[in-house]
């Protein structure tokens, strides 16, 4: 078990995280490791607001666009990850700090998660489908299969509706016995201490407008057009190009929607997104809040 604490920095998108994390690093000889579950993509800068060359000050960064986006990655694969990071940068002599605003990893790093926690393509590809078809259908399939983790998982959750039936599929217990199962069984865990950035909602909006466009106004339509090249091209699905703002712009490049729409349909889903984040982080132990 890591017992040093590890400076732990999380917040909704949007919230500053970054360049928070950048300041302290600098104070500390310090290096980042990334907490998001689409930073870690390659070929995926703009759209999933990876750090610029300049804005790391010449901070090493860690997990950052390292990933074919051909490749899913499960909570469990991604805190063993960061855990072999924290055991390198500490070799170095150098101070980690974790920076992200995934909560499913941050719970798998705070509390840990259960052995055989994969994922699994063909079986994500196919519930991804049935969710687009009818989601309804599938909340009742896993209410009829774990009614207990159904009642926390909203309808309009397509990540975490699929994940619980995928687990289930994959390894043949549900949720809610695989939680039962790492509390009689602990797993490793991390000593982390936590800072949360709180900011007014009103603040946070009028931050994702302003990022929205930045991002826009950077190519990220472009970036997703050159994505759906190599998804071509290599004849793979890219199941990150199902987040946030990669979906809208697809619908805009297939004139389904104006660019008006799009942009504001990717403000909403944000917004929306950051809600959840919020949600989840006040069910979390944390240590510091900082009033932003």
């Amino acid at each position: 078990m890591v017992k040093q604490l590890i400076l732990t920095i999380i917040g909704p998108t949007a919230s500053g995280k970054t360049s928070l994390t950048i300041e302290l690093a600098k104070r500390t000889d310090g290096e980042i490791i990334g907490l998001d579950s689409r930073q870690i993509y390659e070929g995926m800068p703009i759209g999933t607001a990876q750090p610029t060359d300049d804005e790391m000050e010449g901070i090493p960064h860690h997990l950052f666009g390292f990933r074919n986006p051909a490749k899913p990655i499960s909570s469990g694969e991604y805190a063993k990850i960061v855990k072999e990071k924290v055991v390198e940068i500490r070799g170095f002599g150098k101070t980690p700090i974790i920076c992200g605003g995934a909560g499913l990893y941050y719970r798998a790093l705070k509390t840990g998660i259960f052995e055989g926690s994969v994922s699994d393509l063909p079986t994500r590809n196919r519930l991804d489908q049935a969710y687009e078809n009818d989601p309804v259908a599938l909340l009742d399939l896993l209410r009829s299969i774990d009614p207990e983790y159904a009642e926390i998982v909203h309808i309009n959750n397509k990540k975490r509706l699929m994940r619980a039936l995928e687990i289930y599929e994959t390894t043949g217990k549900t949720p809610t016995e695989h939680f039962k199962d790492q509390k009689k069984h602990p797993v490793e865990t991390m000593n982390l201490f936590t800072i949360l950035l709180n900011w007014d909602r009103k603040i946070i909006i009028q931050r994702i407008e302003q990022r929205t466009d930045e991002m826009l106004e950077n190519g990220w339509v472009e970036e997703v057009q050159e994505l759906l090249i190599k998804q071509s091209e290599s004849k793979k699905v890219y199941p990150a190009l199902n987040s946030i703002g990669y979906r809208q712009i697809q619908s805009y490049l297939n004139n389904e929607m104006t660019y008006d729409e799009m942009r504001d349909d990717i403000v909403i889903r944000t917004r929306q997104f950051a809600r959840r984040q919020v949600q989840w982080f006040k069910k979390e132990k944390i240590d510091l809040i900082v009033e932003m």
